[in-house]
């Protein structure tokens, strides 16, 4: 006669610090992050008066002041070809993704805490959904950036199909910077007043009211270490057929994948203090 069955405990742990990341756990929990990433833009929106329209309003307020401080005041509209609003609007698409996104992603693992103390998931995909549902705003702003190229009779053209690998590129970045200040703000909590003076700075390092051409080009590839500087110049190549170095393109990129694994790293080294901590 058998004996009575021995129960088994299993335990479910972060992975250890020194391990690589587990992409076969992160598909396993995909349907988690559609619900993390739906959370996210309900709350975005909850109780506002607007709604989605703030997806437009921010883009489209920041270009109206640039348009008349920097470019007007500042004579900035001299030193582009065609419209400087649109050029502004084009690249603040891409910065105002980024900067939400970092932002968002930045304060998550702290706004997220009864869940981490509670229940084991990869944690990775609190601020990782953070990026995702920035992604909502991102495609509401486009169609008013395609309602502004009509305005001003740019029609579309064949270098427009390069513009998901921009795309593609700002996520990499705001994901690695992103998930980067979610780590360092659960242990240092000054992070999360430091988020929002680092996105003011880093705009002004990326040429969004100014054009990339008055960087002096024995600059250029160390101005591209910052990896938004390719992406708006990406941006302004495939909507508005502004030449960009390809040394810029590809210094921007790499960096932009030195950000994603530099963040992933630190993120799954401390990962398993968070319960702990926050």
């Amino acid at each position: 006669m058998a004996g009575p069955a021995i129960p088994r405990t299993v335990r479910l742990e972060p992975p250890a610090s020194w391990q690589f990341l587990d992409f076969g756990e992160l598909w396993a929990y995909r349907e988690l992050l559609f619900f993390f990433v739906w959370r996210d833009v309900k709350v975005r929106y909850k109780q506002t008066v607007l709604g989605a329209l703030w997806a437009v309003i921010q883009p489209v307020m920041a270009t109206v002041l640039f348009t008349i401080f920097f470019g007007r005041l500042g004579g900035m509209a001299q030193q582009v070809d065609g419209p400087y609003a649109l050029h502004v609007f084009v690249a603040l698409l891409p910065w105002t993704f980024f900067s939400n996104a970092v932002t968002q992603a930045g304060n998550s693992l702290v706004g997220s805490s009864h869940l981490i103390s509670k229940i084991y998931f990869p944690r990775l995909l609190v601020p990782a959904s953070a990026v995702v549902a920035g992604l909502v705003d991102f495609g509401i702003s486009f169609l008013v950036l395609l309602a502004a190229m009509a305005y001003y009779g740019v029609a579309p053209s064949a270098s427009m199909l390069a513009l998901p690998l921009f795309l593609i590129a700002s996520i990499l970045c705001a994901t690695g910077v992103g998930v980067l200040l979610a780590a360092l703000t659960v242990s240092y909590r000054d992070f999360r007043y430091v988020v929002s003076f680092l996105m003011q700075l880093w705009m002004f390092a990326t040429p969004i009211v100014y054009p990339l051409e008055i960087i002096p080009a024995s600059w250029r590839a160390l101005y591209a270490l910052n990896p938004m500087v390719g992406v708006v110049a990406g941006f302004r190549r495939a909507i508005l057929d502004i030449p960009v170095p390809a040394d810029v393109l590809a210094i921007s990129g790499a960096s932009a994948l030195v950000f994603l694994v530099a963040g992933v790293v630190y993120f799954l080294q401390v990962e398993r203090r968070f319960a702990d901590v926050i």
